[in-house]
């Protein structure tokens, strides 16, 4: 037997008295205006997210570009561009999660969530396409260089490089991991990458400032390979997501919740998946024989609650109980044994 039931996201940090009162007079809400209300609530921070970081990111850039204008540092245009492509990754990432507020339906049974997976890879193409254009410049300048004038600026322009950013990382990270988002979190180490690269920016305004010709081309290099790490980390990530691999944390966690429900005698077998940056379960329980079928339902039914308090971006498990066998007993799942041959 199987049962199915879907719930919004429960949030374990520390809970309001407001939070603590609700959960005490109705201990366990399974409405749909709740789950989507919580559904709501992940994308409108995630949306928050993307349009604050756009906005100061945006304006960094835009500093930035008009020092390159008077300065001519190719660094500075690596870095400034770097960032402006960063900016602009906030809107395949807030198409995504309006794609995710929608509804599934007879189509997208799972509903939109994979879209923001698609808004990942979008971004690591992005940070790919920032990368060759930034050797591009520098490696030109290496090959013809020029002097770098209004030294002070450039400087200037890199230490507000390394502020935008290192907040915007900080930022997207914390809203990112908070809401189980895959690819704002990429997103956060992508910024984060930008303001030591900015910093760099700083460093080969100073070798020029010492005479260095070649100082500022080959921080354009050095942050192009920054960039190239950071491409590789953000890669990585989006791909395992893209894949379906969770950490395998939470399905220990998961296991050692079910098994510690009443009734249930062991676990089989046990699969998670991020849809999105929501979490779902399937979940196989071994219990009594002679249960009925009621007690059954209402070990599934406590084995899904339990799931769901043990992982707090959950937001539907599909929960199967198999009865314990006995001895002499014919193996209830012989039937479906040849569609299981690969």
């Amino acid at each position: 037997m199987s049962d199915h039931h879907e719930h919004g996201p429960h949030q374990h940090g520390t809970p309001s008295l407001r939070h603590r009162l609700a959960h005490l007079l109705t201990p366990h809400s399974h409405e749909t205006a709740d789950k989507l209300d919580a559904a709501l609530e992940s994308s409108a921070q995630g949306m928050r997210a993307l349009w604050v970081s756009l906005a100061v990111l945006g304006a960094t850039a835009l500093a930035q570009a008009v020092v390159v204008a008077v300065s001519g540092s190719v660094a500075l245009l690596g870095d400034t561009v770097h960032n402006a492509a960063d900016a602009l990754t906030a809107v395949p990432l807030g198409i995504a999660f309006v794609l995710g507020r929608r509804a599934a339906n007879r189509r997208f049974t799972y509903g939109y969530g994979r879209a923001e997976d698609l808004a990942g890879l979008v971004i690591v193409l992005t940070i790919a396409a920032s990368a060759a254009f930034a050797a591009w410049a520098a490696v030109g300048r290496l090959l013809d260089p020029r002097p770098v004038t209004d030294l002070p600026a450039v400087a200037a322009a890199a230490l507000a490089g390394f502020a935008g950013n290192e907040w915007v990382a900080r930022y997207r990270i914390r809203v990112g991991r908070r809401i189980g988002s895959a690819a704002l979190v990429a997103d956060g180490l992508h910024a984060r990458t930008d303001g030591f690269t900015s910093l760099a920016v700083l460093l080969g305004a100073a070798g020029s400032a010492l005479g260095l010709r070649l100082a500022d081309p080959v921080v354009g290099l050095a942050i192009t390979a920054a960039i190239v790490l950071v491409l590789r980390d953000a890669t990585r990530e989006v791909l395992r997501r893209m894949l379906d691999a969770v950490d395998p944390a939470l399905v220990d966690r998961a296991e050692r919740a079910a098994l510690a429900v009443p009734g249930v005698r062991s676990v089989g077998e046990l699969r998670l998946r991020w849809i999105g940056h929501r979490l779902r379960a399937e979940l196989a329980v071994v219990v009594d024989g002679e249960a009925t079928l009621r007690q059954a339902h209402a070990i599934a039914v406590a084995a899904e609650h339990a799931l769901l308090h043990a992982l707090p971006r959950l937001t539907a498990a599909l929960v199967h109980a198999d009865p314990a066998p006995v001895p002499g007993e014919r193996d209830p799942h012989l039937a479906l044994a040849h569609h299981l041959t690969t």
